[in-house]
């Protein structure tokens, strides 16, 4: 489990043969959980300065590929007795989502996302959602996709800065909004969704 807040950008040594080797001051060891651009990777092996972290299948066919270059987020996972902040981030990455827009504002920069519309029920105003790995709230549900601000701070310290329209980014929608989506699908379609069963899923979010 992650929190979606970053702790450091590491430089992209090499990816070859699904095998990502980053170099970074933070120091994993062998079989490590760590987050790059939101993705829960595992870590196999370690040499010095450097690590490698495998990509799978699953995660190579819904990740943007295009993105491990240069530099990446990263975020080991939480241990017990960390400090929660943040959201609860999986680790899992949903869908890509495409930068469309990016306004300046006084005291933040806004970034619109569209995504592909099945994703559109997973996002809630003012919910949690993490772009590449960063926990961030949902100023605005569009037709298209979502709307976020990023505070100065956040712009200078993560690769937010580096994003142009049409940049891909992994998206990890909010992890309670899938859960209340899927239930009450379920409940759907055996025909038993009531409003003492609405209430009880709000209550639990």
């Amino acid at each position: 489990m992650f929190t979606g807040l970053i702790r450091e950008l590491a430089e992209v040594v090499s990816y070859d043969n699904e095998i990502l080797t980053l170099r970074a001051s933070y120091r994993p060891e062998i079989g490590d959980s760590i987050a790059v651009n939101g993705a829960c990777l595992t870590v196999v092996f370690t040499d010095g300065e450097t690590f490698g972290v495998e990509l799978a299948d699953e995660t190579r066919g819904v990740i943007a590929l295009e993105n491990l270059k240069g530099r990446v987020h990263i975020e080991p996972a939480m241990r017990m007795g960390d400090r929660f902040e943040g959201h609860i981030v999986q680790g899992h990455i949903d869908t890509t989502g495409t930068v469309e827009r990016i306004e300046r504002r006084t005291n933040g920069t806004d970034l619109f996302i569209s995504l592909p519309r099945e994703f559109l029920r997973y996002i809630v105003p003012k919910g949690s959602i993490a772009v590449d790995g960063v926990s961030l709230t949902v100023n605005e549900v569009t037709d298209r996709g979502f709307r976020v601000t990023i505070i100065p701070h956040t712009f200078r310290e993560t690769l937010f800065g580096g994003y142009r329209i049409g940049t891909r980014v992994n998206i990890e929608t909010d992890l309670f909004a899938r859960y209340v989506a899927n239930i009450l699908e379920k409940e759907k379609r055996s025909g038993r969704v009531d409003w003492e069963t609405v209430e009880r899923f709000q209550a639990l979010y």
